[in-house]
């Protein structure tokens, strides 16, 4: 056969467009620590201008609720890298460890810097007993958030090889809770009274900063627990129904319009409901294991 007569090859595939898609993620994941690295930067301008004998207070709160916004679009980012990763396939090893370091910037280290200087930073007497323990707080908040990112690592990547005891790895349920909806809370409530809370007066002042502190304190420990809370990664993959695009669509445009309300009752009702249905489910269970020894007893 001549050289003439061979048959046309098909182009080979086009190694720089898969190359490019490996990008994409990784770009979603630099804009996840971009946001976290501007809120750290707007808390602390924020912090700035509440000092002096004249605080500015309408410039600092502007400046705090540019902090929780930043963190509000790195949660979106933050959505979006992983599910990009896995609709195109390209889910990488370093993808993976870039991911949580974002993480323990952009919604552990800001919102506990946020948390600090928009509530009980500038409230408590320096130096004091009550703002030493509130530092501590906020410390404890990134501490609990970096041992939860990295316990999720190692469940996700040795699942077979951990010791006994440790909960099973359940791809639609997070053992604790995800540090990026910890942080989102801490966002959403300082995006829905951005005034911080020196504003408010002394006696006010030092009740909503204690307030704060418990929450802080018991995001904390719920991130360390071993509380289940819904992944939703199913959601959205196969998506069938106009039903599931309505829904998002709605909500994204609710976002929009009222973003201080609805973030937050978003963020507190994705919490209570892992806490109730936790709750419920132990009483199923218990009932249920209460059924099982009435039977065995009655056949005894």
């Amino acid at each position: 056969m001549s050289h003439a007569e061979e048959p046309e090859r098909p182009n080979p595939p086009r190694r720089g467009v898969k190359k490019g898609l490996y990008l994409i993620p990784s770009a979603f994941t630099a804009a996840n620590i971009g946001m976290g690295f501007f809120s750290v930067m707007e808390s602390l301008r924020g912090f700035q201008l509440l000092g002096g004998a004249a605080p500015n207070f309408d410039a600092a709160s502007a400046h705090f609720d540019n902090a929780a916004i930043a963190i509000g679009f790195a949660l979106l980012f933050d959505m979006l890298d992983g599910r990009i990763a896995r609709l195109t396939k390209t889910t990488t090893e370093i993808g993976i460890q870039l991911d949580s370091i974002a993480d323990v910037v952009t919604f552990g280290l800001a919102p506990a810097v946020l948390a600090y200087v928009w509530g009980y930073g500038a409230t408590l007497i320096e130096g004091s007993k009550l703002h030493r323990f509130a530092w501590f707080l906020s410390f404890m908040y990134l501490i609990c958030g970096a041992f939860r990112l990295a316990r999720f690592n190692v469940q996700a990547s040795r699942p077979r090889i951990l010791a006994e005891g440790t909960p099973k790895v359940d791809k639609k349920s997070f053992v604790g809770l995800p540090i990026p909806v910890a942080g989102g809370l801490i966002a959403a409530l300082v995006h829905f009274a951005p005034w911080p809370l020196v504003y408010y007066g002394p006696d006010k002042a030092q009740l909503y900063s204690a307030l704060l502190m418990t929450l802080v304190g018991f995001l904390s420990i719920l991130m360390v627990s071993t509380w289940r809370f819904s992944s939703f990664k199913t959601v959205g993959m196969r998506v069938r129904s106009m039903r599931i695009i309505i829904l998002v669509l709605s909500i994204g445009m609710l976002i929009f319009l009222f973003s201080q309300y609805v973030l937050l009752a978003i963020v507190v009702g994705y919490i209570l409901y892992g806490l109730l249905s936790r709750i419920f489910w132990r009483r199923g269970e218990a009932k249920a294991e209460a059924k099982l020894e009435a039977k065995t007893v009655g056949r005894s």
